[in-house]
């Protein structure tokens, strides 16, 4: 016979202490530390404990008893259910403190090393609409609410075009109106649902793996250029033509229109061909009379605005001459690279990805780089003595890794090549600082920005300058 599982407590009048790891906020009940998620310093409330462990527990608020008074009106109605915006209960300066404090307490904790006091954080012009790329997808079977389902009440309709919940690949839910890009994008993902509705296309079935209308990515450059890629889940060329018709008609400010049909597994399109139905198979960003094209598969920063500013603090730290041999480490698609170059003698773009290495060297050529060599392939392995025997020493590096942070033979290596300053670029302070401490062995940490790209998250750039003792 089964164990009866045991039933987990009920808190009541807890205080929400402060923010935590992942967007979550922290009380403390006797000796255990509880996370919440959408809690604010200063909640009283009645918190359902979910899951229990040894050290810690997690929790949900089942019922606020005092709202804190720094809380303020989210604006999305699907706030808590999409889980894609943990702080917008939050005021804006309020969050900015907390990735300050976050990337503060990275380098006391983990890096614990001397540092100097942090400049202040560089909060983002746009706290809605500021994301220059999003995607969504469609589903035969929207997530229902709780509320929607102790309502007892029936839902015949559930095609959705939306968000997937956050730790489950087959619930989508349904989005009316997200405000993190321009409202085109809105109105064209609701238009497409609305299509496929009265056309009676099939919506992708996430768990039998089979539907039509599968997913949808809209990009919006700072220059007002679109990119449209819809996916679909089969060849049907009827369909295809019909749905992609209607979308150039109603939408004529789509200045590149595409389409995948992927009937494989994963929703990834990175392997995947890309048709061109109508327009350019590119998009172009532009940063101090530079072009930067960008394809369905390219990764560019999706706060346009704020990437700026980021590159412009990073060149900044880097304190460029213009005489400079500089390396660009995880270069990606040659942003940074190609932003630097008219500052520098040469600047060689390392990065993974051939098909990011591709693109640089196309962004170089669009804009006329001459200055600028890109090399692809996994770092630890390109990033040698010899490589640096061959290519020069360079005077700078600056490194932008992946949130894993820096494989420990590429630290080695930049510790042995030794250049005069390196400048640090993250996205995961707690990497970063680990990396630093490493770094440490040579190198002083000189200056410290901020920079935040995602508001209404947890989540927040960091620029380091490195000298060489």
């Amino acid at each position: 016979m089964a164990r009866k599982k045991k039933e987990l407590p009920l808190l009541s009048d807890v205080e929400i202490l402060d923010v935590a790891a992942e967007g979550n906020s922290i009380a403390r009940v006797d000796e255990m530390v509880v996370f919440i998620p959408f809690g604010a310093p200063g909640d009283i409330a009645d918190i359902k404990i979910d899951r229990k462990k040894r050290s810690y527990a997690e929790g949900h608020i089942e019922n606020l008893s005092k709202p804190s008074p720094i809380r303020v009106e989210p604006r999305c109605e699907h706030f808590t259910l999409c889980g894609g915006c943990r702080w917008q209960h939050l005021p804006y300066e309020f969050q900015l403190k907390c990735k300050q404090k976050q990337v503060e307490d990275a380098l006391q904790r983990i890096a614990k090393i001397p540092f100097p006091e942090l400049t202040p954080i560089l909060g983002s012009e746009n706290i809605w609409e500021y994301r220059n790329k999003m995607e969504y997808t469609f589903s035969n079977k929207k997530w229902l609410t709780f509320d929607q389902l102790r309502s007892g009440a029936d839902f015949p309709e559930r095609r959705a075009a939306g968000f997937h919940i956050s730790g489950a690949f087959d619930k989508v839910l349904d989005i009316n109106r997200c405000h993190l890009q321009e409202d085109l994008g809105n109105r064209l993902r609701v238009f497409i649902k609305n299509f496929g509705m009265e056309h009676n296309y099939s919506f992708y079935d996430l768990r039998e793996q089979h539907g039509f209308l599968r997913t949808l990515m809209i990009r919006i450059s700072s220059t007002g250029e679109v990119m449209a890629v819809m996916v679909f889940g089969e060849d049907d060329s009827d369909k295809i033509g019909e749905l992609l018709t209607a979308v150039a008609e109603n939408f004529p400010g789509i200045t590149s229109l595409l389409y995948v049909i992927n009937t494989k597994v994963n929703d990834t399109i990175a392997d995947q061909e890309i048709l061109l139905f109508k327009g350019r198979e590119y998009i172009e960003e532009e940063m101090e009379g530079l072009k930067f094209r960008i394809g369905p598969k390219s990764f560019y920063q999706t706060n346009s605005r704020q990437a700026y500013r980021l590159y412009s603090v990073a060149r900044d730290f880097a304190k460029l001459t213009g005489n400079e041999l500089v390396y660009d480490l995880y270069t990606g698609t040659g942003t940074i690279a190609c932003f630097i170059a008219p500052n520098v003698s040469h600047v060689i773009g390392i990065e993974y990805v051939p098909e990011a290495i591709e693109d640089a060297k196309v962004n170089a050529s669009v804009n006329k780089l001459e200055n600028t060599e890109f090399y692809a392939g996994d770092m630890k392995n390109v990033l040698t003595s010899d490589f640096i025997s061959q290519h020069g020493r360079p005077d700078v590096m600056i490194v932008d890794p992946p949130r894993a942070g820096m494989h420990d033979d590429v630290v080695k290596v930049i510790l042995d090549a030794a250049p005069k300053r390196i400048v640090y670029v993250s996205c995961n302070p707690a990497t970063q600082a680990r990396d630093l401490a490493l770094l440490h062995e040579k190198y002083d940490i000189e200056a410290v920005q901020p920079v935040d790209m995602f508001p209404h998250t947890q989540h927040v750039e960091n620029v380091v300058a490195l000298t060489l003792r």
